[in-house]
């Protein structure tokens, strides 16, 4: 029997004591504090904190004064020892619809782009067969790049799975729930550093469903056998649940003249389903889309910031389609969630006014739409605002994350505006990533967790309501 290959995703107890040492933020009744999660996680004990925050003043601008350890060296993980030119490499799947699962592998020699599956190990009574494409750059030539459609699924199932017929490789997914509680990781600018392999240990060892990362996934900058590394390298977890993506600025690879076509390696090995949607036409773009978890109740919007967005672009025709379609729905999604990769509101002295052009295409969609959260990546650092729009406080507008600190080989970008401005809640120059739990259909629970000297460390942490639960909020909208 093959051996199996799914990493640990329980949760630690080193976890669960860090879970006892996050900062406390008071904020306004949009964003609610918590003390002390790790003694009661019943909905009791939930229903007590929201009606006790309501009288709490409101949150304090925190710069954290943490000192971060020095950078880590690039990882360079070559193909296995024991593999041949048909062994699948660089696994990793990605949701299609609300019941299927996009494989996808690469192989250096020609190999049948199948995949069988099942519920028991070994046992494999379902295949399906795929596409397999290739591409060159420069004096570069990919392996053959694989990828097939599989399903349907039943939800919060333990999928086996092998590649190509290769007898040498049982892997194995978990799909996610159909109902909320759902719980995401998000991580941006992740590449392929000792502090990634950090990250990514620490991502194991927890519980969830979902991966998002908003962009700068490898670090190839042109070297192409980058990609092939860092596929090596995240295989363990992202051949064990999904990986949605978009793209970063480090995916351009745009060579004038020698290779004029940008996001060339990005678009040929990370497929999304923009091909697909559950309401709204799809997006035809592989750089923007949307999907939907836990059976709706929960609407992803994955953003390009490095294609076109502006008046009259495709994106911004079909943003406003895709949101849209959400009230024409007979249930609106309890949260709406948005990613892009440079961030629309920034205190870190990097990549200033980056995001604005964007911003000032966009935000009066997302605000009009009652997006309930915008996560970004490209600054190397951690920061939360309170809900924004326009610049100003507003509490209809989304909450905005910056996590763009996964791991990266540039390091980190420690220099902030100072006087911090009062619409950023906490921000910290440090690795990490963050964990988003939507409890229900009004309450999601948003962590930070530290990349603290290899302990993940829970440094920020807050409780965030739904919009569309929230009676004002829905009355202005309205009017708008």
């Amino acid at each position: 029997m093959p051996a199996s290959h799914s990493p640990p995703l329980s949760i630690s107890a080193c976890m669960l004591q860090s879970r006892l040492r996050f900062r406390k933020h008071r904020e306004q009744q949009v964003i609610v504090p918590v003390a002390a999660m790790a003694r009661s996680r019943s909905m009791a004990a939930l229903a007590l904190l929201v009606l006790a925050s309501s009288a709490l003043p409101a949150s304090v601008a925190v710069t954290s004064p943490y000192v971060r350890p020095p950078p880590r060296a690039t990882l360079s993980l070559p193909r296995d020892d024991d593999a041949d030119g048909q062994t699948p490499q660089q696994v990793h799947i990605s949701m299609v619809g609300p019941d299927k699962v996009r494989v996808s592998w690469i192989t250096d020699d020609d190999a049948p782009a199948t995949v069988d599956y099942g519920t028991s190990s070994g046992q494999y009574p379902f295949s399906a067969t795929g596409n397999t494409t290739t591409y060159s750059y420069v004096l570069y030539h990919s392996g053959n790049i694989h990828d097939a459609v599989i399903g349907p699924l039943q939800p919060s199932t333990t999928y086996y799975y092998r590649c190509s017929a290769s007898p040498s490789r049982e892997l194995s997914f978990r799909t996610p729930p159909a109902t909320l509680p759902f719980k995401f990781v998000i991580i941006g600018d992740l590449g392929q550093t000792g502090w990634t392999a950090s990250t990514l240990k620490h991502i194991a060892a927890a519980d969830y469903d979902m991966l998002l990362l908003p962009g700068d996934l490898s670090y190839a900058d042109f070297v192409q056998s980058r990609w092939d590394s860092y596929g090596r390298l995240v295989e363990p977890l992202a051949s064990a649940r999904p990986w949605m993506v978009t793209q970063g600025n480090h995916e351009v690879e745009k060579l004038p003249l020698i290779e004029p076509t940008p996001f060339k390696a990005y678009n040929a090995r990370w497929r999304m389903p923009y091909d697909y949607a559950a309401a709204a036409p799809p997006s035809g773009d592989n750089l923007y889309y949307s999907f939907d978890v836990a059976g709706g109740a929960v609407h992803v919007l994955m953003l390009g910031s490095y294609t076109d967005y502006g008046a009259g672009s495709a994106q911004l025709r079909w943003l406003r389609a895709d949101l849209a379609a959400l009230d024409r729905r007979s249930g609106r999604p309890a949260f709406v969630l948005a990613l892009v990769h440079a961030p629309w509101y920034n205190s870190n002295e990097a990549h200033q006014g980056e995001g604005d052009a964007m911003r000032d295409a966009m935000e009066a969609l997302l605000y009009g739409a009652r997006v309930d959260a915008v996560f970004a990546g490209h600054v190397h650092a951690y920061e939360r605002f309170e809900r924004v729009y326009a610049g100003k406080e507003d509490p209809c507008a989304p909450v905005y994350v910056t996590i763009g600190d996964g791991g990266n080989r540039e390091g980190l970008a420690d220099k902030y505006i100072d006087p911090q401005p009062t619409i950023s809640a906490f921000r910290e120059a440090s690795f990490g990533h963050g964990r988003l739990e939507v409890v229900n259909a009004t309450h999601a629970l948003w962590t930070w967790h530290r990349n603290d000297d290899d302990e993940p460390v829970v440094a920020d942490q807050v409780w965030i309501n739904s919009l569309a639960a929230n009676p004002a909020c829905n009355r202005s909208k309205k009017k708008m």
